[in-house]
């Protein structure tokens, strides 16, 4: 699942997985911003997301925590533009398992992805 306020980063990311360049991930579904996520978490039960942290109605670290109370095993990898390394840290503790800074390669995306992967 991606969820990214930003359509263009959604679409980046959905054609990238669909290209096949991350194995055998699909895309099951996208939201604009933490209560859409979780909200489509419940209906979809996403292994794997990619996690905004700057979004409108709640924003990445909110949603990392209560989406992990919900499905625990959920693997998070957090894209964002932030360099406050501070709210990255915020994010890693309350449970996603990897970052990448935006503006971010294809190449750094999926070997992200393919190591948050591997890890479990």
């Amino acid at each position: 699942m991606i969820v990214d306020d930003s359509n263009m980063i959604r679409s980046r990311i959905t054609r990238l997985v669909q290209n096949g360049m991350i194995g055998q991930v699909h895309v099951v579904a996208q939201a604009a911003n933490g209560v859409e996520a979780l909200a489509l978490a419940t209906r979809h039960r996403p292994e794997l997301v990619t996690m905004d942290l700057t979004m409108p109605e709640m924003d990445g670290v909110e949603c990392i925590t209560k989406l992990l109370q919900m499905m625990p095993k959920t693997n998070i990898l957090v894209v964002s533009a932030l360099t406050d390394k501070a709210t990255a840290i915020a994010a890693l503790r309350q449970g996603a398992r990897g970052f990448v800074n935006k503006p971010f390669s294809d190449d750094e995306l999926r070997m992200a992805l393919l190591e948050l992967m591997d890890a479990t």
